[in-house]
């Protein structure tokens, strides 16, 4: 696999464990609101969702085009003395 794959699937892991984190205060938000458990299976399909579009958004922040595009704004990965990312 690809380094730029295995940060992709790294970062839809990361966005996946922090709306996990959120999930037992809005579990407790949930379970009060009828209307909002009624919308509970769309919560969490849109954070499976979330997770999905955060791994493309990284795969294609991957792309040296895109890098590029990055260093002109000075966010790129390459540090400003030469070295390696950190």
């Amino acid at each position: 696999m690809s380094p730029k794959n295995r940060r992709a699937i790294r970062t839809a892991l990361q966005t996946f464990a922090a709306v996990v984190a959120v999930v037992p205060a809005l579990a407790a938000v949930v379970a009060d609101s009828d209307a909002l458990a009624a919308a509970a299976p769309w919560a969490v399909a849109a954070a499976a969702t979330a997770a999905g579009v955060a791994g493309v958004a990284a795969r294609i922040m991957a792309h040296p085009t895109f890098e590029t595009l990055l260093d002109r704004f000075g966010l790129g990965l390459v540090d400003d003395d030469g070295g390696p990312a950190q």
